[in-house]
């Protein structure tokens, strides 16, 4: 009778000093990434190497201090602005003593990102690593996820954040934002239902201004589902194979679109190209666009002549940010419907609910002043 009560307390002791120990067992987190790779993780990443600044955003809806998982990023300022940069130094001053490391994938130095020491590189698929310099990686024991924001946004951003939740820890915070960003998607395609939905054409013009040559532009993927989501026929996708591509300004002219978008941002000044973002004042969207629009051809063009011509910061696209730009193109491209819809309202709930830092400026503009705003249906 003691010899049993005694292997019971035994046994008791064992399952309570269990559940007291202070290094319990973690369930490790699989996942498979959008080259569908199976990627391993013991634990949720800290010590993460992006390979394109753009990620930080990402981060930054998911996660409140997202500059505390980087241990590399490529400094590459212009991806996402530098008032940006500003604002998320302030926030986090560290980023800017973070390891530096080459922009895009492909010019990786694997002795440089090994030497980083991350516990997981992050690259994108538009710029992927060759199957080399991945597997040198992964004989260093680090694993590398492949996310895709740009070659297939409305296919694949998706479930490249839910991914990015999930090897951080921040499955909920992830699940959050999507369910807002698909909410927002859906109340603009319940907008464009129906036969009478028209498909008035688009001319769209990345980077517009940026070279004397003309026109830099887009085809099916990438941008241009942007614009087949928010109503338009992109008169690129005709012509342009794959994301983007350049078109004959004889055939833009030929074509007479009627919406007219050109993007751009900091990385403009100096180039007589769009400004805008944060820190950017309407006015300045409304004279950078103007001087874009100025072009010969392009401002015979009916969408410039009848003032459907419209800026867009680059810095939303290849970014969950995405939303923003859905929304101003569904305003721009149909705004008989979209009269409610408040891009800017949008925006704010962003900077509020998501983001560790406020997206304050002009992310977008048109001709006129008070173009893209909402008015009461």
């Amino acid at each position: 009778m003691v010899r049993r009560i005694a292997t019971a307390l035994a046994v008791a002791w064992l399952m309570v000093g269990g559940c007291l120990s202070p290094d319990p067992v973690r369930a490790e987190i699989a996942v498979t990434d959008l080259d569908g790779h199976r990627v391993v993780l013991e634990q949720p990443a800290r010590r993460i190497l992006i390979a394109d600044g753009r990620f930080l955003m990402a981060l930054a809806l998911i996660h409140p201090d997202p500059v505390s998982l980087l241990v590399a990023w490529p400094h590459d300022i212009d991806h996402i602005g530098p008032a940006t940069y500003a604002r998320f130094r302030a926030h986090a001053p560290e980023i800017a003593d973070l390891a530096k490391v080459s922009t895009g994938a492909r010019v990786q130095s694997v002795e440089r990102i090994v030497a980083s020491d991350p516990d997981l590189v992050i690259v994108s698929a538009h710029g992927h690593l060759a199957d080399s310099q991945r597997r040198a990686i992964e004989q260093a024991g680090i694993p590398v996820l492949t996310l895709d924001f740009f070659i297939h946004p409305l296919r694949n951003l998706a479930p490249s954040l839910r991914i990015l939740g999930q090897v951080t820890g921040q499955e909920d915070r992830a699940e959050a934002f999507l369910a807002f960003r698909r909410a927002h998607m859906d109340a603009i395609a319940d907008r464009l239902t129906g036969e009478d939905v028209t498909r008035p054409s688009v001319f769209l013009e990345p980077h517009a201004g940026y070279t004397e040559d003309c026109c830099n532009s887009v085809g099916a993927g990438n941008i241009g589902e942007y614009i087949a989501f928010a109503g338009g026929e992109n008169i690129g996708a005709a012509v342009i194979e794959g994301a983007r591509g350049t078109l004959n300004l004889e055939y833009v002219i030929s074509r007479a679109p009627e919406v007219y978008i050109a993007t751009g941002g900091p990385h403009m000044e100096g180039h007589d190209g769009v400004v805008c973002g944060l820190g950017y004042q309407a006015v300045r969207v409304r004279q950078s666009l103007a001087r874009v629009v100025a072009r010969p051809g392009i401002a015979q063009l009916p969408a410039v002549r009848n003032e459907r011509a419209y800026g867009l910061s680059h810095q939303l696209l290849n970014s969950p940010l995405d939303i923003l730009a859905l929304e101003m193109l569904a305003k721009a491209i149909h705004p008989e419907r979209f009269q409610a819809l408040d891009p800017e309202a949008t925006k704010q709930t962003i900077s509020d609910r998501f983001l560790p830092i406020q997206l304050d400026g002009a992310y977008w503009g048109g001709l006129a002043p008070g173009q893209l705003t909402m008015t009461s249906d």
